[in-house]
């Protein structure tokens, strides 16, 4: 009796709802003629409806469909459009992950050159643990009007480069669009930024409109590689000869996924990638997890050497997210060792993410951008390089105050992917690794890419980052200084309790000059220098 009552419980009585008025709708039109055409939509929708509550008790994939046929995909439905529900009528002005409404709200607005004050107050909690601010002065400066400018190259480049403090992170085309690499690059030129290629390559779409670029080569070393994958030192020469190329940048490692190579499928690698990573069509196009050109600290240092030299003397550096900290201090061991230093370091948080990664990788694997670049600064300081050695911040930057934390702690400079992203039209959608981007930033389909109107979103990639330093420019001011490099771990608080406030200066305090190579008592370096060898990356012991 009661799997004969099955068709009429909650879970099946759609499937048998539908099935029923299919045979009344089909009985109807066939007992009067003159009435079937107007239940033939209904027959065909309810009869599909049925056909598909069939399929899914048969079917043996899903446990949930073959318990509540038909109803069940509502549920898939609902499941897949849970984050843009959520994003658009249920988020608070500060909730959302990566970027909070209000953070992207700030960047499309800037972007416009529309209003981006807010009235009525902030709204976050001042009290709550972690809260932070910058201090201001009783003693404000006029605004600056000159644009913020560091000049990359130590004593050994020939060449240096005097660039913004605000460029374009490392994005590859292949994971940007045509388009969107088209309207970066335009929109660095206008104002006089960098864009970093990404390790996939220096593409005709960054050359075409002739804005600085930061040339990155990777694992791959795509651009500039033998057939077998191996560096290639004619053909880096080559490119990176073009005067449009103003610095040379070494990635080791990427926020994202720290350690974890990476796979083009052979399928995906079309004539055009084929011809610009300089990599065979019909073979998988891979990113070792690690380097064949180096393998050892002091190999490594050789290696950016021989990129500076084989650059025609460009600002030579590398980019990295900390990991062991025995392994960046063996790296400094390596450039007192040979008299070999980076030009620039940008360090890189485990907070980035443009790449699509592992989960495990992307939220527990690696340091984060702040206590990465305080680390890197700190360094340099105790091995006497820091006045030689310029030092980028990339890791979730998108505002001025993001920007002057990250100088407070150690930074010469920040890169920002996502803002820029932002910028360009990007909503968060999280579906960069689909190749199905709604606004086609983040899309190879050309019919999608099409969305992206290169010469509107030049002037929005060129107003946002105009209008981020002029914010930066009324902070600094606001704080009686003249230029970001002013800014000191002294002019930032942070709330450690309800009732305790701690100045950066006491949460990252610095090394002394040269403290490491005369032998430190400070323990987050103590040890870790102890272990650190130039010979190799592994820890001493």
């Amino acid at each position: 009796m009661e799997t004969l009552m099955l068709p009429f419980s909650p879970r099946f009585i759609i499937l048998t709802i539908c099935a029923v008025v299919t045979a009344l709708l089909l009985g109807i039109g066939i007992f009067d003629r003159k009435v079937l055409d107007l239940v033939l939509i209904p027959i065909v929708i309810f009869g599909g409806l049925t056909i598909l509550g069939i399929r899914d008790l048969l079917q043996q994939n899903h446990a949930v469909l073959r318990n509540y046929p038909i109803s069940a995909h509502i549920r898939f439905l609902l499941e897949e459009i849970r984050p843009e529900m959520r994003q658009y009528f249920f988020e608070s002005e500060k909730d959302g992950m990566p970027f909070s409404r209000d953070a992207r709200a700030l960047v499309y607005q800037r972007a416009k050159m529309v209003l981006d004050k807010r009235p009525f107050g902030t709204q976050e909690d001042v009290y709550r643990d972690g809260y932070e601010w910058m201090h201001h002065s009783v003693a404000p400066k006029p605004n600056a009007t000159e644009k913020f400018r560091v000049t990359i190259g130590g004593p050994d480049c020939t060449k240096p480069y005097s660039a913004s403090v605000f460029n374009i992170s490392a994005m590859s085309f292949g994971a940007l669009s045509p388009n969107a690499v088209r309207a970066l690059n335009a929109g660095a030129k206008k104002g006089g930024f960098a864009h970093d290629t990404g390790e996939g390559g220096v593409s005709p779409y960054h050359r075409e409109n002739g804005g600085d670029l930061i040339w990155e080569i990777g694992s791959g070393y795509f651009g500039c590689r033998n057939r077998d994958g191996s560096f290639n030192p004619e053909e880096f020469a080559r490119v990176a000869s073009d005067d449009q190329i103003k610095m040379v940048e070494l990635k080791v490692s990427q926020g994202a996924k720290p350690g974890h190579g990476g796979v083009l499928p052979a399928a995906k690698v079309s004539e055009e990638i084929s011809r610009i990573r300089g990599v065979s069509m019909g073979e998988d196009c891979i990113s070792p997890a690690t380097h064949r050109a180096f393998s050892t600290p002091l190999e490594m240092m050789a290696f950016i050497g021989e990129m500076r030299r084989l650059s025609g003397g460009k600002p030579a550096g590398f980019k990295l997210c900390i990991g062991h900290p025995w392994e960046f201090l063996a790296i400094c061991k390596a450039m007192l060792q040979t008299g070999i230093y980076p030009d620039f370091i940008v360090v890189d948080g485990n907070e980035g993410g443009t790449g699509a990664a592992p989960l495990e990788f992307m939220d527990h694997l690696g340091m984060p951008m702040r206590e990465g670049v305080n680390f890197v600064h700190n360094a340099l300081i105790g091995i006497n390089a820091r006045d030689r050695v310029r030092i980028g911040a990339a890791g979730k930057i998108a505002t001025a105050f993001d920007m002057a934390r990250a100088m407070a702690i150690g930074a010469d400079w920040c890169n920002s992917a996502r803002g820029f992203m932002f910028s360009l039209g990007c909503i968060q959608s999280l579906s960069c690794h689909t190749d199905r981007c709604p606004t086609g930033v983040t899309t190879q389909d050309p019919s999608r890419a099409r969305a992206l109107v290169v010469p509107h979103k030049i002037e929005r990639v060129y107003n946002y980052h105009r209008a981020t330093l002029h914010a930066l420019a009324e902070l600094i001011a606001a704080a009686g200084l003249d230029h970001p490099q002013q800014i000191r771990s002294i002019h930032f608080s942070q709330r450690t309790s309800t009732t305790e406030v701690q100045s950066f200066a006491r949460l990252y305090p610095s090394l002394r000059p040269g403290e490491l190579i005369d032998g430190t008592s400070d323990p987050r370096f103590r040890e870790a220098w102890a272990m650190a060898r130039a010979e190799t990356f592994a820890a001493a012991g």
